[in-house]
């Protein structure tokens, strides 16, 4: 069974299109465009769950800072992708924040976080 998450009934996302991120080991939370968390999963809900209380449903802005509030919907507005890394509790994380669409429109955000090694090696293809 299938469940969609709808907010009037503007842009849709069914949880059985996006169950493939469920057991990843990397953290997958997606916002609507007013910033209203419609999927987290696993990693994300162990990650970014308050005091055991699910996220989804609730609006993401209140937990960042005025200047992330901006850039996240800056990178809504003008479709554009935002990557960096950071270090938290010990651990190198690689952060990966872009757009989603529905229909060729910009429906909200995704965020992919994941734990990256400290020592991790980097290829150039273009050296062959």
């Amino acid at each position: 069974m299938c469940e969609t998450h709808c907010e009037a009934k503007r842009h849709c996302v069914t949880t059985m299109n996006i169950d493939w991120a469920e057991g990843l080991h990397c953290a997958v939370t997606v916002c609507d465009t007013e910033g209203k968390v419609i999927y987290m999963n696993e990693k994300s809900r162990e990650t970014f769950n308050k005091d055991g209380k699910s996220m989804v449903g609730q609006n993401l802005f209140p937990c960042h800072k005025e200047r992330s509030q901006a850039m996240i919907r800056h990178m809504m507005e003008s479709d554009t992708i935002n990557a960096y890394t950071i270090t938290k509790n010990g651990q190198r994380k690689m952060i990966y924040q872009s757009p989603w669409r529905v229909n060729g429109k910009v429906a909200g955000m995704v965020e992919i976080s994941m734990v990256i090694p400290n020592d991790m090696p980097h290829y150039d293809r273009d050296k062959g």
